[in-house]
């Protein structure tokens, strides 16, 4: 899979001068583009928008030092209809706009071009299976956090916090499915898996058929396909190096990708650094 999305990525870099037509790169990858997208952000540690915006701007920054277009016309060729637009990418990019660029000839900022390889530094194994699964109706509660990479989420701790006994009871008096128990549901708002983007964290348990979420948030979820992953180490970091080497490892090697939906996880809660046992379900489609 590592080939097919280096041939993506230089289809990518083909095109930086043109409109990308992202559907078309991820069939060279040979993947959904939702999964394109999840994949490269993960394995990139930046959105995929994001990594061409820097690709562009460091060729159009050569080409502004260079001098050999106008302004407007490095802005038209690489995309832009306007040259405030393009100065407003050039200076998110470079720090600085491209008429100040080319007139004091400032130190700009490249982003090199990506290529993905495999780099061995353990023998992980990764314990899964694949589960099919009925549509069914997450209810809990529901809070908007940040992604953290490394150590305790203290917006969703917060989160966690603040239920009271009574909606803790009465979730639990609503479980009636797989995973059984008081779970916690991410779902990604955006593409991005960078450290700070935004997810909706919900607290809640999967209910049983029919029941009614009164008084709590409710998430219905579609029948489909989950990688299930059983995990034990020391939390935060053993479920956090879990969902990293999930996207960065697991898929790359596997003829599953990732499907639109919450990702579930499953944990007892004990105190940072403490040993618990952990299940992560991964909604996933087969690799055709």
């Amino acid at each position: 899979m590592l080939e097919r999305l280096n041939q993506a990525l230089d289809h990518l870099e083909a095109g930086l001068d043109r409109e990308i037509d992202m559907a078309e790169v991820a069939r060279i990858a040979g993947v959904s583009e939702y999964h394109f997208r999840r994949l490269f952000s993960a394995l990139a540690g930046m959105p995929l928008p994001v990594y061409v915006r820097r690709r562009r701007m460091t060729h159009a920054g050569a080409e502004v030092l260079a001098g050999e277009l106008t302004l407007l016309d490095v802005a038209v060729r690489y995309g832009y209809g306007s040259g405030e637009a393009f100065a407003r990418a050039f200076r998110s990019v470079h720090g600085i706009g491209p008429g100040e660029a080319r007139r004091t000839g400032a130190v700009l900022t490249a982003q090199p071009r990506m290529s993905f390889r495999v780099v061995v530094e353990g023998s992980t194994s990764m314990r899964y299976r694949i589960v099919e699964k009925e549509s069914f109706r997450v209810v809990g509660r529901k809070a908007t956090v940040p992604l953290v990479h490394e150590g305790l989420n203290e917006a969703a701790s917060a989160h966690v916090e603040s239920l009271d006994a009574r909606a803790i009871v009465r979730m639990k008096a609503l479980t009636g499915g797989e995973p059984e128990g008081i779970l916690s549901a991410v779902v990604h708002l955006t593409d991005s898996r960078e450290e700070g983007a935004e997810v909706d964290y919900w607290v809640g348990v999967v209910a049983r058929p029919g029941a009614a979420a009164e008084g709590l948030d409710a998430l219905d979820v579609p029948a489909g396909t989950w990688a299930v992953f059983d995990n034990r180490g020391p939390y935060p970091s053993a479920l956090q190096e879990l969902w990293r080497d999930v996207f960065t490892q697991w898929f790359p090697s596997n003829p599953y990708a990732s499907r639109p939906g919450p990702e579930l996880l499953l944990t007892q809660p004990v105190e940072v650094g403490a040993e618990t046992d952990s299940q992560l379900w991964i909604p996933v489609e087969r690799d055709r």
